[in-house]
């Protein structure tokens, strides 16, 4: 079970701020998003970085994960996404979470979730609130090619999950996790 962390965005909203390199926990959240992935169950965990990418590998310690840089991550979610899968066709997994950076109260038990439902049988799975489905998601290796031919803009693997809807498991992790996130100035108060 592979983990692919994207963290790429240049944090427009936030003033130019790269969300990777925002404080959390007196590290970088990129530091903090991996661990997730990696405490949940992913092994290798992948993060594609963009914006500020040098920054990025100079702040924070991404020794024990595979990055990659998006040439194109301003172009949005939808390329890094595509990036990541690329980065990891080779790695041999049979899956991969897929998490945002900007997402620090989903924890690693969201994660374990996701691949327990992976475990029963589903290969397509997305983490609900309430109903809803959010992040993290849950790629089967047999949908990455749809998922990367349909991956555009902001809107990363939305559309693919939209054609496949009768296919997607929802996992509720309304009770162990928060679905927000941090896009603006008024939002940094949740990081501690």
């Amino acid at each position: 079970m592979a983990g692919l962390l994207l963290a790429a965005g240049g944090g427009r909203r936030l003033g130019g701020r790269p969300k990777a390199l925002l404080d959390h926990r007196g590290r970088p959240l990129v530091e903090h998003a991996a661990r997730v992935l990696r405490d949940g169950g992913c092994r290798p965990v992948h993060i594609v970085l963009g914006a500020a990418a040098d920054s990025v590998r100079a702040r924070a310690d991404l020794a024990a994960y595979g990055v990659s840089v998006n040439p194109d991550w301003a172009q949005g979610m939808g390329s890094s996404l595509r990036v990541g899968l690329a980065a990891l066709a080779g790695e041999g997994a049979d899956a991969v979470v897929v998490s945002l950076v900007d997402q620090p109260g989903i924890g690693a038990a969201a994660v374990a979730r996701l691949i327990e439902a992976y475990t029963a049988g589903a290969d397509l799975v997305a983490a609900a609130y309430d109903g809803r489905r959010g992040h993290p998601v849950l790629f089967g290796a047999g949908h990455w090619a749809g998922i990367a031919a349909t991956a555009e803009g902001d809107r990363g693997a939305r559309a693919y999950l939209q054609q496949h809807v009768n296919a997607l498991t929802l996992v509720e992790c309304g009770d162990i996790a928060e679905p927000y996130d941090i896009d603006t100035p008024e939002d940094l108060y949740r990081l501690e």
